[in-house]
């Protein structure tokens, strides 16, 4: 579901260990990251170029994946127990139910989902019930009910267009932040958060963000410049913010990343942290910018 490179901004990424590959000053194996970004690129492309419908399968895996990830992470580090299968399934059809009936089918599966988590804890007793049941109900939200809006951004006549809008966008940031980062990066952005993300690669992500929007916006969609240049800079601040929750649950947790999966990047929850709020602000800003 993601063509990231990295995240809005600099990773933050440990130092090389051992034998470790060598990593670039962002902190990552870069060739094992650039060659996994290419992949997942081209996965999405081929999607959406051959049968819509595909975009909704690959968005469906990313979400049973991160969420796998996600409610391990919370087991793992904090003993907290994620109603696993409620918010699986309930994930899923939120995501399916996004292409017939839009808002409507996202919001009815996230109720009901919500409601399974309540009595599926029962099994669990009383003790920890709330704080599960809260995280339950987070990873529900969090993970399916905003990755559905990507779903919903492919369903219109010019659905395509709107998704790699919303793409284009989100790796225009995170390529322009991770250059001015590497390149001028001096003066950190959130030092106990992310201590390698810096308000000059926060610069470069809304410059690159901006030209992004701008252009794809006017060019794919007929959305004047002004729309496609504020559209831009909203994803850049929602895929910062995005990145900076992301680091933030990993640091409350103690851990470096949610999974091993992709090479260079760490678990595929680690590459939608910055693509999660922002398919929210993308299918909202272009709903009314350009109403299908």
């Amino acid at each position: 579901m993601t063509t990231e490179m990295g995240s809005t901004a600099e990773t933050d990424k440990g130092e090389p260990a051992g034998d470790e590959p060598k990593k670039s000053r962002a902190g990552r194996n870069l060739p094992a990251a650039i060659g996994v970004g290419l992949l997942l690129g081209a996965a999405v492309i081929v999607s959406l170029v051959t049968v819509k419908e595909i975009f909704i399968g690959i968005v469906a895996i990313a979400v049973g994946v991160a969420t796998y990830e996600l409610s391990s992470a919370l087991k793992r580090s904090a003993g907290i127990q994620v109603a696993f299968w409620p918010v699986f399934v309930g994930g899923q059809a939120m995501v399916w139910l996004a292409w017939p009936f839009e808002r409507n089918g996202v919001v009815s599966a996230f109720v009901v989902t919500i409601l399974a988590c309540l009595l599926w804890r029962f099994r669990g007793g009383i003790e920890d019930y709330l704080r599960d049941v809260s995280a339950s109900v987070f990873t529900a939200a969090y993970v399916p009910m905003f990755a559905s809006f990507a779903a919903m951004l492919v369903v219109p006549d010019d659905g395509v267009a709107r998704v790699l809008c919303f793409l284009i966008a989100v790796v225009a940031s995170d390529t322009g932040g991770y250059a001015a980062g590497v390149l001028f990066g001096k003066h950190p952005m959130a030092k106990v958060i992310s201590p390698k993300k810096s308000w000059e690669g926060f610069a470069g992500s809304m410059i690159a963000g901006v030209v992004g929007g701008w252009l794809s916006l006017n060019l794919m969609l007929g959305a004047q410049w002004w729309q496609g240049a504020l559209f831009g800079a909203a994803i850049v601040l929602t895929a910062t913010l995005g990145d900076l929750v992301e680091s933030l649950i990993k640091r409350d947790l103690g851990i470096k990343d949610m999974g091993n999966l992709l090479p260079g990047h760490g678990g595929l929850m680690d590459r939608m942290d910055s693509l999660l709020p922002s398919a929210v602000v993308s299918w909202l800003l272009l709903r009314l910018f350009v109403p299908s």
